[in-house]
């Protein structure tokens, strides 16, 4: 600032531009090229690569901290250490904060929070998404308990707004403590590999309470999160990539709760029928083989962006679009686990349903399952509260269901996987698929146990048996006559059917009973 106060118009205009200079620059040289040989932005040039060219109006730049203690007042940078405001993306409006690592370490302090909660609310009150950079080493010691309280505002706004308007966070360096429980509550969480960090103790903590040794990448890196703990929903190569991603996801999602997601023009023809649907399914049973084949065969322009790649892969889960409609892409993998359910995946697919269905987002489901996982790792783990969980969020969505039966759908998990039960809207299955209680395997050993033992020629018997029960029940015909199944399709004639469904749902109107919520089994 200038000893003396600016009295013509031409010297209030020098000190605007002076001031808004010491915000842009608020962090030093010297941590900013430490950010840069990193591999990691700034938070203004992360803002500037994530938002369109020239959109991006920032608020509070002139804001500073109030801390009296530790010879604080000497350090008053503008901004303080989070850069806030709000632009577009593809030409829709966003608002976004950016923690800003070269000041103060990005330390969340009383006024930094304040500024995030500042553009939250906005967020909440426009109706639009927010996107938060996570770039902090924490709270801010210096302020004490007030940085806490600054933490316990933001996460209000996490949950006043979840389910309301879509809330991407974006870890893009360390995020310790309690800090964390911010992005935990977010939609959508991206992490960067080798550069980003999550976890609530750091390694050293760990190692004096339990005696544990892990290094940062192991405990808390976007690979250890997206593939073992399932916190991360992405690990990008890089920050570019990171930015570029959270653009495309998007594009899949309506500005808020109100609102449809967009629909683009399609390239790809809605009654196009592609023959190698035929030949995806094995004619053995037991082979295996990639759900997301037959994804990328049905869906526009064979575009899917899988959401938890590496996370309980045996279920996929994603975005796509049918006919420039958006979707969300639920399905079996046999390819893993024969595509049982067991914990993690009944928790994968349960959040990305209740997630699609907040947001007007209609679900599609591949059928192929064949039970859940056996064991008592499963049993102990709580499978049955946490299998209850799909099958709580597929019954409460609302919006359009369409499940197309590819395989199999044996026992309790064909009742999960949006069954016509389950109020799913169109039930489609192939011709290969098989409904029953249980593979005809342990069905006959169950019931002809002792028809079998009694038999001079028990093998003979036995397959006998088999091919009987497969006849007369496993295929989709005997649940067609039931009406569980809406038409028995063949496999190339999935695309339309599915646009056809989907169009024929756009005004689907479903109430539900009056109450303050639902209590899902967490």
């Amino acid at each position: 600032m200038r000893d003396k106060a600016p009295e013509t118009y031409t010297e209030k205009l020098d000190q605007l531009e002076h001031l808004r200079h010491e915000a842009i620059h608020a962090g030093s040289e010297q941590a900013v090229a430490k950010q840069h040989e990193r591999g990691k932005y700034t938070a203004r040039e992360r803002i500037e690569k994530l938002l369109d060219p020239g959109s991006f109006q920032e608020l509070d730049v002139f804001v500073r901290h109030r801390t009296h203690e530790f010879d604080m007042q000497k350090n008053r940078p503008y901004g303080d250490a989070v850069v806030t405001g709000h632009g577009t993306i593809h030409g829709r409006r966003v608002c976004v904060f950016s923690q800003d690592f070269t000041v103060f370490g990005g330390s969340l302090g009383e006024v930094m929070g304040e500024k995030m909660c500042k553009i939250m609310d906005l967020a909440a009150k426009i109706g639009c998404p927010v996107v938060g950079i996570n770039d902090s080493g924490g709270a801010r010691i210096q302020e004490g308990v007030v940085s806490l309280g600054a933490y316990g505002d933001v996460f209000v706004r996490n949950v006043m707004c979840s389910g309301v308007i879509p809330q991407i966070s974006l870890i893009m360096g360390p995020c310790a403590g309690g800090a964390v429980y911010s992005p935990a509550m977010t939609d959508f969480v991206f992490m960067v590999k080798e550069t980003s960090h999550m976890f609530i103790t750091g390694p050293d903590v760990i190692k004096t309470v339990t005696g544990e040794e892990v290094d940062f990448e192991s405990l808390g890196g976007a690979m250890s999160h997206s593939s073992k703990s399932g916190v991360a929903h992405f690990a990008s190569e890089d920050e570019d990539a990171c930015l570029e991603d959270t653009r495309y996801l998007l594009s899949f999602l309506p500005q808020n709760n109100l609102e449809p997601p967009p629909r683009v023009q399609p390239t790809d023809d809605p009654l196009r029928m592609d023959e190698a649907l035929d030949h995806v399914v094995p004619d053995s049973s037991n082979k295996p083989y990639d759900m997301r084949e037959v994804v990328r065969l049905v869906v526009d322009d064979g575009e899917f962006f899988e959401v938890h790649e590496h996370y309980a892969r045996n279920i996929i889960c994603g975005f796509a679009r049918l006919g420039g409609y958006a979707v969300g892409i639920v399905g079996n993998q046999p390819s893993q686990l024969a595509g049982v359910l067991d914990i993690d995946s009944s928790v994968k697919g349960a959040r990305f349903v209740r997630t699609c269905d907040a947001f007007n987002i209609p679900i599609i489901t591949f059928c192929d399952v064949p039970g859940f996982l056996p064991g008592t790792n499963q049993e102990w783990g709580g499978i049955i509260r946490h299998g209850a969980k799909l099958l709580y969020a597929y019954t409460e969505a609302t919006v359009p269901k369409i499940t197309i039966i590819t395989r199999k759908a044996y026992g309790g998990a064909y009742d999960v996987m949006a069954s016509k039960h389950m109020l799913a809207d169109f039930n489609f299955a192939w011709p290969t698929a098989e409904v029953a209680v249980m593979g005809p395997e342990g069905a006959v050993n169950i019931i002809y146990r002792r028809d079998i033992s009694a038999s001079p020629t028990p093998d003979e018997r036995r397959q006998k048996l088999i091919n009987d029960y497969k006849a007369h029940f496993a295929n989709p015909f005997v649940a067609a006559e039931r009406g569980y199944i809406d038409d028995v399709i063949v496999p190339h004639e999935t695309r339309p059917k599915i646009i056809t469904a989907l169009e024929t749902l756009q005004n689907k109107r479903q109430a539900g009973p009056r109450r303050k919520h639902g209590n899902i089994p967490l």
